[in-house]
C-alpha cells in the first residue's frame, strides 16, 4: 500500500503546477518577448538564439509540468484508494468461474531469476491458474554453459510442480475432512481444524523460505516478501481462527468453506512450457511480442504435430475430428503477462481480476500495478536505475487519474476479449499469423495501449505496489534497456491522432489533459534529448538566462526528491539522477534517431532484449566515450564563461561537469570505460581473417531413402542435401548428358556435337523429347547448387 498523502502534500502538488506555469509565462514575457521587441538592432544570429532558447525552455518546462500533473493525479488516487476487504474478494471468487493463464516470455535468462518468477506466479491465490513459460531459445547450435542454462530452465516447471504436491495434498485432505465433518452450524472445534490447516500451510512456507540460499537482493525479496509474506498472511488467519475457538465461536460454514478453498487455490497451479521456435508454422520473429502472440493465437485449439516434411508444423484439428491431438492449448478469460525477471505479491491476481469483474469496469482491457524496483541493489547504477523506475511508477498511477494509462509490459492482467478486438491476421510464407500485440516498434505495450483505446477499451493502474522487477545491474545492459525505451514513441504518434479522431464527438472523447499527457509520454524523450544537447553545447547569449528559468524547474526537482523519499530512497538521489540522465543522453538520443530512421526507411528496428545473465555486459564504445566528451565540453564551457564573467552560464556548465563526472565514475567506471572503448575501437579496426576454403565433403548417405514428402512440400527452394541421394542424382545427370549428345548427333547428321539450340531449331520433331529430358536435369542441377552440393 502507498502511504496516504497528507493535505500539505496535495497542496504542494497543486502549488508546484501553478509556480511552474507562472515562472515560465513571466520568463517568456520579460525575457524572450522583450528581446524580440526591444532588439531590432541585434544580429540575426541573436534572434535565432532567442527563439531556439525560448522553444527549448518551453519544451523542457512542458515535460516538467506533465510530470507534476501526473504526480498530482497519483497523490489524489493514493489518498482516495480503499483496499477491498479480503472477505469480499473470497465471496466474489466463490461464485466466479474466472481463470488466468500466466504467460512468462523467457529468452537466455538466468534459471534462478526465472525460478523466482515462476514461484511467485504459482503461489497466486486464485481459483484457476495456469503458468506457461514461453521459452524463446533455440537449442540448435547451443553447447556448454548456454545449453546447460536452457535445460535447467526447462526443468524448473517439473521441480515446482513436484514441490507443490505436498502442500496441495494436505490442503485437499483438509478440505475433504471439512466437507465430511463440518455441520451446517460449525462449532469451535471446526474453527480449530481450519486453524491447524492454515498452520500447516504456513509451516511449509516457512521451511521453504529457510531452505532458500540468499545470495542477492532478488533472492532476499523472494524469501521475505513472496514466501514469508504469504506465510504471515496465513498465520494471521490462523490467529483469528484460534481466537474464535478459544472464545467458543466459529465463522459460518460458508466462510469456512471459502477459507479452505483459499488454501487449495494457493497451491494449485498447472505448470507447462511452450517453445514456438520448434514449429515452422508459427512466427519466428525474434521479439517478445511475437512470442506472446504465437501462444495466444493457439489458445482454445487442438493440434496435430506434423513432421513428415522435414520441419515441425502445427495443424489444427476440427471439433468433429476424432483423432488424438498432440497438443491441446486451453483457453482462458484472462491473461497475465509477466516478464521473466519480475515477481508478484500473493494477492496480485485476485485483486486485479476482482477489479476487472466489477460492472463499471466491463470495458477495462488491461489492469496492472506498474512495477517497482527490488530494494537492496548491490551496485550504484542498479539502485539509481531502480529509483527512476519508482518515479515512473508514481507517474503511471497519475496517468490513470486523467484516463491516459499506458500498458507497461513487465506485468499486466489482460482481458482476452479485448486482445481479440485488436487482432490482425496476415499470411506469412503460406501460414496465417495472428498478431494481438503489435511488434512494429520495440515498445509494443505502448502501441497496444493506443490500439485498445481506438477500439473503445480503457486501461487502469491499480494503486498499490504488487509487482517488482529487476533493473539492469551494469551500464552495458542499461544501455540496451533505455535505448529500447527511447525507440518507437514518435512512430506511434499518428495512431494517437487517429484515436483522437475516432473518439471525437463520443462520450469517450479524448480530453485536453489526456492528449497532453499521452503526447509527452511518447515524445518527450525526443525533445528533451535535443533540448539538453542545445543547452550543453550551444553557446547561448548570457542575456537569455534568468532566475525565472530556475524557478520554473525548481518545483519539478523538489517534487521528484519528495517522491524519491516516499519510495524509500534519499532526497539527495535527485542529484544522482540528474547526472545519471546526463550520461544516458547519448543512449536516449540514439533511440530517438532509430525511431526517425524507421519512420523514413520503413524498416523495422530489431528487438534488443535486455541482458539478464551474470557478469558485466560490455558497452558499445560510443556510449562510454560520449559521456566523457560531455564532461570535457562542460569543463571547457565553464572555464570560458568564468573568464568572460558569464556567471549564469558558468554555474550551469560547472554543475553539469560535476554531476556528469560523478555519474560517469560511479555508474560506468573509469576502468570499464577504458576497456569498452578500446575493445570498441579495436573491433572496428580489426578484420578477422577468412578461413581457407576447403573442399566440402559430402554429408549425404548414398543409401538413405528419399524424403519424398519434404520434396513435394518444400519444392527446390528449401531442398536440403539429405533429401536426394547423390548416387541417384549423378546417375540421372549422366543419363541426361548421353541422351542430349545422341539427339544432337542425330539432328546434325554427323559425328559433330551440336548445341541444344541447334537441336531445337533443326529438328522440330524432337523438340518435345529434348525438353522433357533437359528440364528435369536443369531443375536438379539448380537444386543441387542451391543445396550446396
Amino acid at each position: 500500500m502507498h502511504s496516504r498523502p497528507s493535505g500539505g502534500a496535495v497542496i504542494w502538488a497543486r502549488a508546484a503546477i501553478v509556480i511552474t506555469v507562472l515562472a515560465w509565462f513571466i520568463y517568456m514575457i520579460t525575457t524572450i518577448v522583450r528581446m524580440v521587441i526591444e532588439g531590432p538592432t541585434e544580429s540575426f544570429i541573436f534572434h535565432v538564439q532567442t527563439w531556439i532558447y525560448g522553444l527549448t525552455v518551453t519544451a523542457l518546462t512542458f515535460s516538467a509540468l506533465m510530470y507534476l500533473t501526473a504526480r498530482y493525479g497519483a497523490l489524489v488516487r493514493f489518498r482516495e484508494h480503499r483496499r477491498v476487504e479480503r472477505a469480499l474478494i473470497d465471496e466474489h471468487f466463490a461464485e466466479s468461474d474466472a481463470d488466468v493463464t500466466v504467460l512468462i516470455p523467457s529468452y537466455d535468462e538466468e534459471p534462478e531469476v526465472v525460478r523466482y518468477t515462476l514461484w511467485s506466479a504459482a503461489l497466486q491465490e486464485f481459483p484457476s491458474v495456469r503458468v506457461v513459460l514461453l521459452i524463446d531459445d533455440k537449442d540448435t547450435g547451443l553447447e556448454g554453459e548456454a545449453l546447460d542454462r536452457l535445460n535447467h530452465t526447462r526443468g524448473l516447471l517439473g521441480e515446482i510442480a513436484e514441490a507443490l504436491e505436498t502442500p496441495l495434498r494436505q490442503s485437499r485432505e483438509a478440505m475433504r475432512v471439512f466437507e465430511e465433518l463440518t455441520p451446517e452450524t460449525p462449532g469451535p472445534e471446526d474453527a480449530k481444524r481450519a486453524a491447524d490447516a492454515y498452520a500447516a500451510a504456513a509451516t511449509w512456507l516457512d521451511e521453504f523460505a529457510a531452505a532458500e540460499k540468499i545470495e542477492d537482493h532478488m533472492a532476499e525479496f523472494f524469501a521475505e516478501q513472496v514466501l514469508l509474506g504469504l506465510s504471515n498472511d496465513l498465520r494471521l488467519t490462523r490467529l483469528a481462527l484460534n481466537a474464535a475457538h478459544e472464545q467458543g465461536g466459529s465463522p459460518d460454514r460458508g466462510r469456512l468453506e471459502q477459507l479452505y478453498r483459499r488454501l487449495v487455490w494457493i497451491f494449485s497451479a498447472d505448470m507447462s512450457s511452450f517453445e514456438r521456435k520448434k514449429y515452422a508454422s508459427l512466427s519466428q520473429e525474434p521479439n517478445k511480442a511475437m512470442n506472446l502472440n504465437s501462444y495466444i493465437s493457439l489458445m482454445g485449439g487442438r493440434y496435430r504435430v506434423s513432421d513428415e516434411t522435414g520441419v515441425r508444423l502445427l495443424e489444427p484439428l476440427r471439433d468433429r475430428d476424432e483423432s488424438t491431438p498432440d497438443l491441446v492449448v486451453p483457453d482462458s478469460r484472462y491473461l497475465l503477462t509477466l516478464d521473466a525477471d519480475s515477481q508478484l505479491l500473493r494477492d496480485y491476481c485476485v485483486r486485479l481480476v476482482y477489479l476487472l469483474e466489477q460492472p463499471e469496469n466491463e470495458r477495462v482491457a488491461v489492469t496492472q500495478t506498474p512495477y517497482s524496483s527490488f530494494r537492496g541493489a548491490p551496485t550504484r547504477i542498479e539502485r539509481i536505475a531502480g529509483a527512476t523506475t519508482d518515479l515512473q511508477h508514481i507517474q503511471h498511477q497519475g496517468l490513470t487519474y486523467f484516463n491516459a494509462t499506458f500498458w507497461v509490459g513487465a506485468n499486466a492482467v489482460i482481458r482476452k476479449e479485448a486482445l481479440a478486438d485488436i487482432a490482425v491476421t496476415e499470411t506469412v510464407g503460406g501460414f496465417e499469423i495472428t498478431t494481438y500485440v503489435q511488434d512494429r516498434t520495440v515498445i509494443e505495450d505502448t502501441e497496444s495501449s493506443i490500439d485498445l483505446g481506438a477500439h473503445g477499451w480503457s486501461l487502469e493502474n491499480y494503486p498499490e505496489r504488487l509487482s517488482y522487477s529487476a533493473t539492469p545491474p551494469d551500464f552495458g545492459s542499461l544501455i540496451v534497456q533505455r535505448r529500447r525505451w527511447a525507440n518507437g514513441g514518435l512512430l506511434i504518434m499518428p495512431k494517437l491522432v487517429e484515436m483522437i479522431r475516432i473518439r471525437k464527438g463520443t462520450p469517450a472523447r479524448v480530453r485536453l489533459t489526456e492528449k497532453l499527457l499521452r503526447t509527452n509520454y511518447m515524445s518527450s524523450l525526443a525533445w528533451a534529448s535535443f533540448g539538453l544537447i542545445f543547452l550543453l553545447f550551444f553557446p547561448f547569449d548570457s542575456r537569455l538566462l534568468s532566475p525565472l528559468v530556475v524557478a520554473a524547474a525548481l518545483p519539478y526537482f523538489i517534487s521528484q526528491a519528495l517522491d524519491l523519499r516516499a519510495s524509500g530512497h534519499r532526497l539527495s538521489d535527485i542529484f544522482r539522477i540528474y547526472g545519471f540522465n546526463l550520461v544516458l543522453l547519448p543512449v536516449n538520443l540514439a533511440g530517438v534517431l532509430k525511431s526517425m530512421q524507421q519512420g523514413v526507411t520503413g524498416e523495422k528496428i530489431p528487438f534488443a532484449r535486455t541482458p539478464k545473465v551474470t557478469g558485466r555486459t560490455a558497452s558499445p564504445a560510443i556510449y562510454v566515450i560520449l559521456p566523457f566528451v560531455i564532461i570535457a565540453f562542460s569543463v571547457l564551457t565553464a572555464y570560458r564563461d568564468l573568464n568572460l564573467g558569464n556567471w549564469g552560464n558558468f554555474i550551469f556548465a560547472g554543475f553539469n561537469a560535476v554531476m556528469a563526472t560523478w555519474a560517469a565514475v560511479s555508474y560506468i567506471g573509469v576502468r570499464a570505460a577504458i576497456v569498452d572503448a578500446v575493445l570498441g575501437v579495436v573491433g572496428w579496426l580489426y578484420v578477422a581473417p577468412k578461413p581457407p576454403k576447403t573442399k566440402r565433403k559430402s554429408l549425404v548417405d548414398p543409401d538413405a531413402e528419399v524424403n519424398w514428402q519434404a520434396i513435394l512440400y518444400h519444392g527446390d527452394r528449401r531442398l536440403r542435401r539429405d533429401l536426394v541421394r547423390t548416387s541417384d542424382r549423378r546417375r540421372r545427370l549422366g543419363g541426361v548428358r548421353k541422351e542430349v549428345t545422341a539427339v544432337s548427333e542425330l539432328s546434325t547428321g554427323s559425328g559433330s556435337r551440336g548445341t541444344v539450340n541447334e537441336v531445337t531449331l533443326a529438328s522440330p520433331s524432337t523438340q518435345t523429347d529434348v525438353a522433357a529430358v533437359i528440364a528435369p536435369a536443369a531443375e536438379q542441377n539448380s537444386a543441387a547448387k542451391r543445396a550446396g552440393q
